[in-house]
């Protein structure tokens, strides 16, 4: 038998596999100690570095910066969720409390590496890394403690939002801090940052005047690999562009979501995206655990266990004093100060940069990331402080407790926007209730526009595309589209990923019925039955009976349809027969023997069909 020797396409293989083999035994148990993803991928890194590092070792930078990719598809993710409708109603938050955050907190943590005699430029960029908290511990710890629509759930959110929107400039200062070596002339920088304006100009005139155009014909063709395969080619060409006049790819990803945050097809391009931002989000982090100078961190442990602690009550006061100076109550100030003393993911993304950048060496680079890493880790425990902090009001108050939808999804979503889904909106919006409508028509997307309607295109039978239009959020979905196949897959979808919802549907005919009452639907209507009825009870009208004898009549036949429906759930199509009214059968003529020759064959089956 030879002896296992693997080299080339081989040994990547294998080294794949080993990269996966470790995620599914990390993330998994991580998530179950309530760490969360991240630190699991971080994990698995490290525990491949450390069994298959012979194997590794010579690749683990080139996989970095393959998996950055990742890092790419996130902020495209993040732009396209810029919508600027949602952005002013949220701008006081966003532009006041979380700027401040962001430069407050920046400043503060800067000063401890400047008292360690780094230089300025790499200090700069340390204070703001680890200024970013972690979007994916404070989004999951709120919504696991109901805190989503509090006061100051609010109000972290709209500072989470202001660091995912500052982490683009932050990229961008660490690309501008590396010229300022001697090497580098400062005409050489000019015209760089004159390249970069120009590029952004280009990146965004071409969104105004081509994508959406584009991806109308895309969904024309009604192929989601076509569409995939758009959405993909625009965030590439982006970020080409942007590393073309010597910026990062990053940026060109952002500004081309932030381009089309308004387009029809948003939520679209968010589902099929998602898949490739999840699996190269993971990579990286995978890959910056692989790349981890074990050693370095070894060496500096007791350094980054004093820093931890010291750096997170740093970050908690500054937040703490910016939200009081910006108006808000101390019990508000305290828990936000609490839920976002954490460093979070981008400051893996910054760090990375600025290594790439020669801002600082590998060893600070991997002291960081520990630092970064075990605060995440300690996130939970900093929770547990507010009862000690403030052992009156464990408890939100009132006004803590008061519904806000401005930062979550609508109330109801409407999957379907032709003449049935139309019809059924407008009673909803007569109540001014928020509606999400999605369709997977591109032109009837693009006629409701036109009359003034937010309608999004997209395909409700997909997973992704209700979690991305916000189902998670919604108390009730109406499927109104008119296609059998496709309503009863949104109505298993629905069920299985957003069993909270109150499901109401459009039925095709009472066949149609009959599967959606017994898969346990809310409410279904068969389209015609309610306006043949008004049209019978007209008729009746109209032949001189008088109308509340017609309304009574109408009355009986609704309830004998509906008792006849029960009966056939639970058994065939021939139940409930004697619910019918029948005509009474008049006798048949007698034909002539030529006259039977002609007759027509009697129809085998009394299919009924609305």
């Amino acid at each position: 038998m030879p002896a296992f020797d693997p080299s080339g396409v081989e040994l990547l293989f294998w080294e794949a596999l080993g990269l996966i083999v470790a995620a599914c035994l990390f993330v998994p148990l991580f998530r179950r100690l309530g760490l969360g993803a991240v630190l699991g991928f971080l994990a698995a890194g490290i525990a491949v570095r450390v069994t298959l590092s012979a194997s590794f070792a010579d690749h683990s930078e080139e996989l970095l910066h393959f998996a950055e990719f990742g890092v790419v598809l996130f902020l495209f993710v993040i732009g396209l969720e810029l919508n600027p409708q949602r952005l002013w109603q949220m701008r006081g938050d966003i532009f006041g409390l979380g700027l401040g955050q962001v430069l407050a907190s920046g400043a503060a943590l800067a000063v401890p590496p400047l008292l360690l005699g780094l230089e300025w430029q790499a200090a700069l960029v340390i204070g703001f890394g680890l200024s970013l908290s972690s979007t994916a511990i404070v989004m999951q710890t709120q919504q696991e403690r109901h805190e989503r629509g509090t006061v100051h759930g609010r109000k972290a959110f709209s500072i989470l939002l202001l660091q995912d929107l500052a982490i683009v400039p932050l990229l961008l200062l660490a690309e501008l801090l590396a010229p300022l070596r001697p090497e580098v002339s400062l005409s050489e920088s000019l015209v760089r940052v004159g390249l970069g304006a120009a590029a952004i100009a280009a990146l965004v005139l071409t969104g105004r005047y081509l994508l959406d155009g584009m991806f109308r014909l895309l969904a024309w063709a009604r192929l989601q690999e076509v569409m995939t395969a758009g959405a993909l080619g625009v965030v590439i060409a982006a970020a080409l562009l942007m590393d073309f006049v010597g910026m990062s790819y990053a940026m060109g990803a952002f500004i081309a979501g932030v381009m089309l945050a308004e387009s029809s097809y948003r939520h679209e391009l968010e589902a099929n995206i998602e898949p490739f931002r999840g699996l190269f989000l993971g990579l990286f982090f995978m890959a910056v655990g692989l790349s981890l100078d074990l050693g370095a961190v070894a060496e500096n442990a007791l350094v980054i266990l004093l820093a931890v602690p010291l750096l997170m009550a740093s970050k908690a006061a500054a937040i703490f004093a910016v939200a009081l100076a910006c108006g808000e109550k101390r019990d508000t100030a305290i828990r936000v100060a609490l839920s976002l003393a954490q460093f979070g993911e981008f400051g893996f993304v910054l760090f990375a940069a600025a290594s790439d950048s020669f801002l600082f060496g590998p060893v600070l680079t991997s002291t960081l990331v520990a630092i970064v890493t075990l605060s995440m880790a300690l996130s939970p425990l900093v929770y547990r402080l507010q009862p000690l902090l403030l052992p009156a009001a464990q408890q939100p108050d009132a006004d803590d407790l008061a519904e806000d939808f401005a930062d979550a999804g609508d109330r109801v979503m409407v999957i379907g926007f032709g003449r049935f889904g139309q019809i059924v909106a407008q009673p909803l919006f007569a109540q001014g209730l928020d509606v999400t409508i999605l369709d997977a028509d591109a032109e009837r997307v693009r006629e409701a526009r036109r009359f003034g309607f937010r309608v999004h295109y997209g395909e409700g039978a997909r997973r992704e595309v209700l979690r991305a239009a916000g189902a998670e959020e919604a108390d009730l979905i109406a499927v109104c589209v008119d296609d059998t196949d496709k309503a009863d897959r949104i109505v298993r979808t629905v069920q299985s990923e957003f069993p909270h919802a109150k499901l109401f549907v459009r039925s095709r005919d009472r066949g149609h019925s009959i599967s959606l009452i017994r898969a346990g639907v809310d409410y279904e209507v068969r389209e015609t039955f309610e306006s043949a009825l008004r049209m019978g009870e007209r008729a009746l009208v109209a032949l001189g009976i008088d109308e509340d004898d017609a309304a009574i009549t109408i009355e009986d036949v609704r309830l004998r349809d509906t008792e006849r429906l029960q009966q056939q759930v639970g058994g065939d199509m021939r139940a409930g027969l004697d619910r019918l009214h029948v005509a009474a059968v008049r006798p048949e003529p007698l034909l002539r023997p030529e006259e039977r020759d002609q007759a027509p064959e009697e129809e085998g089956g009394t299919e009924e069909r609305d």
